[in-house]
């Protein structure tokens, strides 16, 4: 190996450390402030030096937070049922049936994800108390899949239409709807992108902070990041910073767990984009 080539080595997994430690560092230390209590909070330590399960126990014990994680939960995964179910179909007729405007449509999809949340914020709120469902989580899950929508329908009609045309040929020969083209054929091959989409899909309505605060008024039905805003007292030194850490990485081990369990999935969806063969 040349000096040239080792140095370049050398840089480039430098380079990799310090984006781990940039990246990591916050939540490492969030967890780390999360086993502190009291005066602890305000000293700088990277080690912990208790491992105190007071704001864990403030966190959970609580009357309202659980109920937060469970309406997370079900928002989120009701979102992504409904955003992959709408997106799979959509992209068949984006990728597959020919028709006039298609081009235009897709661009137009698209086109709606470039909306900032607040500029449809007022118009959705209308909507929501319209269709009656104001304070309940279908205010969310509707909310979150109408933003979701364009991103899923995108990716999956570009991996749709990198997929070979023979193998939904041989299905129409055989006398395959396209409903059975979709659920027996494509769907095994789209699985890379349908984890991917719907592990983004998920994780973006977990995190979602502005519908959820707009669209909830009881504490029953607010969601964690809703929840997790409102630990905070009226002022500055009233802000318990401990059980606020605690939440946090409570909300956050689930999305890791996730993350882990799916990474050669993301991965393949990420790099793939078709079937070769």
């Amino acid at each position: 190996m040349t000096a040239q080539k080792l140095l370049s080595t050398i840089g480039f997994y430098a380079l990799v450390v310090v984006i781990v430690v940039f990246s990591v560092f916050p939540f490492y230390y969030a967890i780390i402030t999360s086993f502190a209590t009291g005066t602890e909070l305000f000293k700088v330590s990277y080690w912990p030096a208790t491992f105190n399960l007071a704001n864990y126990e403030s966190v959970l014990g609580g009357r309202n937070f659980p109920r937060s994680i469970l309406n997370s939960v079900f928002i989120a995964t009701l979102t992504v049922t409904f955003a992959l179910f709408l997106a799979v179909t959509a992209s068949y007729a984006l990728a597959r049936v020919r028709f006039r405007g298609r081009g235009l449509l897709l661009m137009m999809i698209l086109a709606v994800s470039m909306f900032p949340q607040i500029a449809v914020l007022a118009g959705l709120f209308e909507l929501i108390r319209f269709l009656g469902i104001f304070n309940t989580p279908w205010a969310m899950i509707l909310s979150y899949t109408i933003f979701t929508l364009p991103f899923t329908v995108w990716v999956l009609t570009t991996f749709m239409r990198d997929l070979p045309v023979e193998i939904e040929e041989a299905a129409i020969v055989d006398g395959a709807t396209p409903w059975i083209i979709i659920t027996k054929v494509f769907l095994p091959l789209l699985w890379p992108a349908l984890v991917t989409t719907g592990l983004l899909a998920f994780i973006g309505a977990w995190n979602e902070f502005l519908f959820a605060l707009t669209f909830t008024s009881s504490e029953t039905t607010r969601t964690t990041p809703v929840a997790i805003a409102l630990l905070s007292g009226a002022s500055q030194q009233e802000i318990p910073w401990g059980p606020i850490m605690a939440a946090s990485v409570i909300v956050t081990i689930p999305l890791v767990i996730l993350v882990l369990i799916f990474q050669r999935k993301i991965v393949a969806g990420l790099t793939a984009g078709g079937v070769k063969g």
